[in-house]
């Protein structure tokens, strides 16, 4: 549920430091005891209890509550034993200010039975309603959420009131134009449709320090079709929501004026002199929509050039300059420069800064770096003070993190030193650099760090290649890769070409390299960083005489556009999205697609196609990708469909694979009208995993579920959340998806009957093997080999050990590997080469950095993740390498857990270690529906060191499991002997 809230601070910041307590308590998962203790101490005025109260109701026990209700009767049972006596002491006014999906739950909490509310499904029908887009809806000039229960709640707990109607808001664009400060964007009340200009008005307020008078901007509603297209509610338009405010500089000149005499009239009755002080604006934006108002601070920049707004000269050293707070909502302040930097200079292990104080001469004060005063020597001169401060290089050396420079004259408020018209400095200390630098603010920030690679230079060339060009002064040599790193752990690796002190790197964003094959960088926002060989990650930045010429505009290759910007003022960055026309965009386009798109689409003729789905889109590969070459392999020209999901592949024709001919296959992009049009009017659609929820099939279509593999874990109905009563979302998603299913594909009798319980299917079973593995029992299967190894490149004469643990619901989010691989490099020696395969559901791996040709002056031990481009003489991760079943065909050895993947490698009758370090644990927690100790086709160990042993005994332990391993493999993978594919398409395709 949405908090509609914003923490504030009391006199002495008690509640926000016993709110701080109660948050942290929560996400740490602490038990509600100790939680309640804490929310229930003394010690707060009346005031400050109802500051608190609000809080901790909208904010973390709000969020509390919604875990306890959705995890069943016992956890909802506890939690409403304690919260039903703490809303007893809290004040009603306190109760009639929340936000109303919570103004409702604790209604019902404290006027319905406890019994009767822990045992029923009210308050989860309320949660899961409320954690949708909410519908308004008015009565008269009011308006009210569309929640359960209004035949038998009070009207008035529905009614929006000002928790509930908070404006949405985004800038594009802060700039001045003609002397006036002009701010762009979009702002409306969610669910609130804004299809005109009638009934829709939007002002943007200035409010400064308390009895100021306000400053109401010039404002215009705008056409603004993209807030419709990026909203969240369906059904809802704002194309109406757009804004564009102005401002002239002269409204905040005169009330500043106004500020500085009251105030330096107090200073000079204290007997001090005046002294010109900044002056700040908080922005707001009120709306007036279709009877409704409501009231917002104004926020949400886009990434790059709005990010860093310029400020405007308005007399001598004095600035006019709109900022960014920390929650990201906009300001505007009138600054004087009080202290302006003159020169930079470096002597041995001395820095020395000389600062500017125009005005009266001062002698005497201080210097303060971030939160150190130290000593200055200040100098009067003609017309104000020179300081110099003089800074040891050795403890800026110890410090982690830039700070801004102030000066103290006595009896004078500090004052910020501004870069003005000085220079930008970086200095180079031994391997390190000291930088005097200009933040956002135009303020001086003094830091210290190993030598950066900052770019000067940005070019596109061939519409595709970026090249980033710069100064990189580190002084030690040796080779570099810019690493290009997004939020889910993956990264690529950029080759760094150096020449002195500059630096060059060129690649092209949508052709990336993953062994051997050219790929683009999926969506979303990727880092630029350089790391050093000591192991440490040095980030990029972008030099600020850069900023105000960057091209940050988008570069469309192949349906996705590209953008290089600036984010957080320096921070390169490079954003990734793909090009969408604009009625699928948003849940405005996602509504369409699914309520008129599919539906027509659904009524019309079939046609004689084929839809290939794996992983959702992700992948060329698996029994779909074995099932498709073999059918172009026959001639087989009818439609052939992939759905690929954000560009992740491009799936070869008859052409590419080498039989001639000219098929070619039609690619749809996942989540497109495309994707919808093909899954309502194909006559087959063959998919490993759950089709979208919402699609239906057709009685003349046949849906041919191959599955990802055999289950060693539990799966479908089998998992301990599925039988949860009320059943969760993902039961109904399920069997909604099971009904449609014509044809389920097994690799052997034990699968078929684990599957048909698992997922409560009764359709029919083709026990032919799993395609995928028919690679690993080819006549050529040597050749390919031979040219997987060398898209790995892993050396020749190297025995492969694979590594392919599976994924772990409790442990997500650790991209750890298990298997040791320093030890592993020891024991195994030069002779072997591991390949590292996490599963797409967990983390990407973190593996441990050893000095080698890979990593050479790496801190041994060190972790770090490694992406597709990375190359090491003993360990490659192939993570992202696109087929499974070709790393299988290359591996001597495997090393896995509760994966599939042993029920596909004994077609190789190469041998299988089991490393079970969790073994109980998980048993316990997802369920095993095979008994790993006695029936798995190798040795089952629980420790790395074990496991090491074990490969290097393999020849030995192999021959022990000779029999175990035959029997597992009658069992479990009878058909696969390389003739799967051919049953499958008979079947299917070619029946008698």
């Amino acid at each position: 549920m949405a908090t509609g809230v914003t923490a504030t601070q009391s006199d002495g910041d008690l509640v926000a430091d016993r709110l701080r307590a109660v948050q942290d308590l929560c996400d740490r998962g602490e038990p509600l005891d100790e939680i309640m203790k804490i929310i229930r101490s003394g010690g707060l005025t009346p005031r400050e209890r109802r500051d608190f109260d609000a809080q901790v109701l909208a904010g973390p026990l709000g969020t509390r509550f919604d875990t306890a209700v959705k995890r069943g009767p016992a956890r909802r049972g506890e939690f409403l034993g304690h919260l039903k006596p703490y809303l007893a002491t809290v004040d009603p006014k306190v109760k009639v200010g929340l936000p109303v999906e919570r103004r409702i739950a604790y209604y019902l909490v404290e006027q319905r039975d406890e019994s009767v509310l822990t045992e029923g499904d009210d308050l989860l029908r309320l949660v899961t309603a409320a954690a949708e887009p909410q519908k308004r809806v008015r009565t008269g000039l009011r308006w009210y959420a569309d929640l359960p229960f209004q035949d038998q709640l009070p009207k008035s707990l529905y009614r929006l009131r000002a928790a509930d109607l908070v404006p949405i808001t985004q800038i594009d664009d802060i700039s001045w134009v003609d002397g006036r400060l002009r701010i762009t964007g979009h702002a409306y009340l969610a669910g609130l449709s804004v299809r005109g200009r009638r009934f829709n008005r939007a002002t943007v307020v200035l409010r400064g320090p308390r009895w100021l008078p306000p400053v109401r901007l010039r404002t215009r509603r705008t056409h603004c079709p993209e807030a419709t297209h990026g909203a969240r509610e369906p059904g809802c338009n704002y194309d109406w929501s757009g804004f564009v405010a102005e401002l002239h500089p002269g409204s905040l000149r005169w009330r500043a004026g106004v500020r500085a005499l009251a105030r330096g009239a107090r200073r000079l009755l204290r007997r001090r002199p005046a002294v010109p002080e900044t002056t700040t604006w908080r922005a707001e934006i009120v709306i007036w929509s279709r009877a409704a108002r409501a009231v917002g601070l104004l926020k949400g920049p886009v990434p790059g050039r709005t990010e860093r707004p310029t400020g405007l000269a308005v007399g001598d050293r004095r600035f006019v300059r709109p900022v960014w707070t920390s929650d990201r909502a906009v300001q505007v302040v009138l600054q004087p420069t009080r202290a302006e930097l003159r020169s930079v200079r470096l002597d041995d292990d001395r820095l020395a800064l000389t600062v500017f104080l125009p005005g009266r001469p001062t002698t005497r004060g201080h210097a303060r770096l971030g939160g150190h005063r130290m000593s200055a020597d200040f100098t009067p001169v003609d017309g104000g003070t020179d300081v110099v401060v003089d800074l040891a290089v050795s403890s800026l050396l110890q410090e982690k993190d830039g700070r801004r420079l102030w000066i103290e004259p006595k009896g004078d408020p500090a004052a910020p030193v501004m870069l003005g018209s000085a220079a930008e400095a970086r200095l180079l200390s031994g391997d390190r650099e000291i930088t005097v630098l200009a933040d956002r603010r135009d303020r001086v920030v003094v830091s210290a760090h190993r030598a950066r690679p900052v770019i000067t230079s940005v070019a596109w060339t061939d519409g595709a290649v970026l090249t980033l060009s710069g100064s990189y002064p580190d002084p030690e040599r040796g080779r570099r890769v810019l690493t290009l790193r997004n939020r889910t752990g993956l990264l690529y690796e950029v080759p760094l070409e150096r020449d002195g002190d500059r630096f060059t790197a060129r690649f092209s964003p949508a052709a990336m390299e993953r062994f051997g094959d050219a790929v683009p960088l999926a969506s979303g926002n990727w880092t630029l960083t350089v790391r050093h060989p000591v192991g440490e990650v040095v980030p990029v930045r972008v030099a600020h005489d850069l900023l105000p010429s960057l091209d940050e505009g988008p570069r469309m290759v192949a349906g996705r556009e590209y953008r290089l910007v600036s984010t957080r003022f320096d921070v390169p960055m490079i954003s990734v999205g793909e090009d969408r026309p604009a009625d699928e965009m948003g849940a405005a386009g996602l509504y369409a697609l699914r309520r008129t798109v599919y539906p027509a689409e659904r009524s019309a003729p079939l046609r004689e196609a084929t839809v290939y789905v794996v992983n959702d889109g992700r992948h060329y590969a698996d029994n779909a990708r074995a099932i498709y070459e073999e059918r172009l392999r026959r001639g087989d020209d009818r439609e052939h469909i992939w759905v690929v999901k954000d560009g992740a592949f491009t799936p070869p024709g008859s052409a590419e694979l080498g039989l001639g001919g000219g098929i070619a296959p039609t690619v749809v992009r996942a989540g497109g009208r495309g994707h919808y049009a093909a899954l309502a009017r194909s006559r087959f659609v063959v998919a490993n995993g759950l089709l979208p929820q919402w699609f239906r099939a057709r009685d003349d279509q046949t849906v041919v579920q191959l599955w990802n593999g055999t289950p060693v874990k539990h799966i479908g109905n089998d998992l301990p959340h599925m039988s949860r009563d009320p059943k969760p979302p993902v039961w109904y998603r399920q069997a909604a998806d099971v009904r449609g299913w014509d044809l389920l594909v097994t690799q052997s009798t034990w699968a078929s009957s684990v599957m048909r319980q698992a997922f409560g299917y009764q359709g029919e079973v083709l026990e032919c093997g799993f395609p995928r593995n028919d690679l690993l029992s080819l006549p050529d299967r040597e050749s390919l080999a031979a040219d997987v190894r060398r898209r790995l490149g892993v050396p020749e004469g190297r025995k492969i050990v694979l590594y392919a643990p599976t994924w772990r619901d409790y442990d997500r989010k650790n991209g750890t590997v298990k298997l040791d691989v320093r030890l592993a490099r020891r024991v195994l020696g030069a002779d072997h080469h591991l390949l590292v395969r996490a599963h797409p559901m967990q983390a990407v791996p973190m593996v441990p950095v050893v000095p080698g040709p890979g990593s050479v002056g790496a801190r041994a031990g060190s972790a770090r993740p490694f992406g597709p481009s990375h190359r090491d003489d003993f360990i490659t991760d192939v993570t992202t390498y696109p087929d499974i079943a070709e790393l299988m065909l290359v591996a001597d050895v495997l090393v896995t857990d509760y994966s599939s993947t042993m029920f596909d490698f004994v077609a190789t009758g190469r041998p299988v270690v089991i490393l079970a370090y969790d073994l109980e644990r998980y048993a316990n927690k997802r369920g095993l529906y095979l008994d790993i100790d006695g029936q798995a086709p190798g040795p089952v160990v629980s420790t790395a060191a074990q496991a090491v042993e074990a490969i290097r005994d393999i020849t030995t332990i192999s021959a022990r499991f000779a029999n175990r391993y035959a029997a597992f493999r009658t069992t479990y993978a009878p058909r696969d002997d390389g003739k799967a594919t051919d049953r499958f398409i008979e079947h299917v395709f070619e029946p008698a």
